[in-house]
């Protein structure tokens, strides 16, 4: 078997940023993309937003990554080709890629519209597709992409798109506080730190804010609380989130700390409470929120970048200094970096 360069490994050229090792600095890469499959659609990459899980990936602090490594799964563009069997899109279609390309199909998860959860799950980038080559995500030029992980009416939210679901505390926070508020529910942001209370009432919407190091305020908000998202991927302390919530309130953790959590039992079983996990939609999940966010004007606060200043923004992001979040103007800064 003779192994290809990513540069000649399919006929379409591709240009990009990537990752060589896990120092995670990212620098001009060229390689190349498949032709436009029966099913496919290619795009020219306009914006791609910068997710916390791109870092963790460039890094390989899981411990999954391969290099180089492309990174980028919140990903739009305009349909520059389409296959002979596409059927959703046609060329000059905005058109958005999240963070799976690819399943199996036919497990019990992809015929109940969960292709997130199908053990075979093609990731956007760091993955190896069906023909065995790696998957190259969006800080690139052009993307190639099954029309079935793309959702139809996609919904251009100030240069990016809501494609992830577990990300940088601070962008999924600040989102699920407009979700919340759509829906009809009654919001309390919970933060360590209280300089963001004027921001989460005034700007976002929020109902009430609650400090959680502040053990007074945490007191009066005992058991007050039907659920909560818990969006922290660092390390912290489960224990008074539990407190907080009703007899058969539910804790759902959507941030990924890489160390193990503590959770104890007794607050669990004294008021049938529940933890639990979600990472990304399926499809039909992703089309679902995609036709509500455009339903109720809901959209991310972001600040866009070239391409070459992606590295000081990941810097960035590591000190929590974005609001609240990057998106990296492809279409009109990678072509300066060749």
């Amino acid at each position: 078997m003779v192994c290809k360069s990513a540069e000649k490994e399919h006929p379409k050229q591709a240009f990009g940023w990537a990752a060589r090792d896990s120092s995670g600095v990212l620098s001009p890469f060229n390689f190349s993309r498949r032709e436009t499959g029966e099913k496919d659609v290619t795009f020219k990459v306009l914006y791609c937003g910068i997710c916390h899980t791109d870092i963790h990936m460039i890094k390989n602090e899981w411990g999954t990554s391969s290099y180089p490594m492309v990174p980028g799964h919140e990903i739009v563009g305009v349909v520059t080709e389409v296959g002979s069997k596409v059927e959703k899109f046609k060329v000059g279609d905005k058109v958005g890629v999240g963070c799976m390309v690819g399943s199996c199909h036919s497990c019990d998860n992809c015929t109940n519209n969960l292709e997130n959860y199908c053990p075979q799950m093609i990731l956007t980038y760091g993955a190896k597709y069906y023909d065995g080559t790696t998957t190259y995500g969006g800080y690139s030029d052009n993307m190639v992409a099954d029309e079935h992980f793309i959702p139809l009416e996609i919904l251009w939210t100030r240069q990016t798109w809501l494609a992830c679901r577990r990300s940088w505390p601070r962008w999924l926070g600040h989102m699920a506080v407009k979700f919340a508020k759509a829906m009809g529910a009654k919001v309390t942001v919970i933060s360590t730190s209280p300089n963001k209370q004027q921001e989460a009432i005034e700007r976002l919407g929020a109902d009430s804010f609650l400090v959680s190091r502040d053990q007074d305020q945490m007191q009066v908000a005992m058991g007050t609380m039907d659920g909560i998202i818990d969006t922290v991927s660092a390390m912290h302390p489960l224990l008074p989130l539990l407190g907080l919530l009703k007899s058969h309130g539910k804790l759902i953790l959507v941030g990924a700390p890489e160390k193990p959590l503590e959770l104890p039992a007794f607050p669990l079983l004294m008021g049938r409470k529940m933890v639990g996990g979600s990472c990304i939609g399926g499809m039909k999940e992703t089309q679902e929120m995609v036709d509500f966010a455009a339903k109720h004007g809901i959209t991310s606060d972001i600040e866009v970048i070239p391409i070459d200043y992606v590295n000081t923004a990941i810097e960035r992001m590591l000190k929590a200094d974005v609001r609240y979040r990057f998106v990296i103007d492809i279409g009109n800064t990678i072509k300066s970096s060749h």
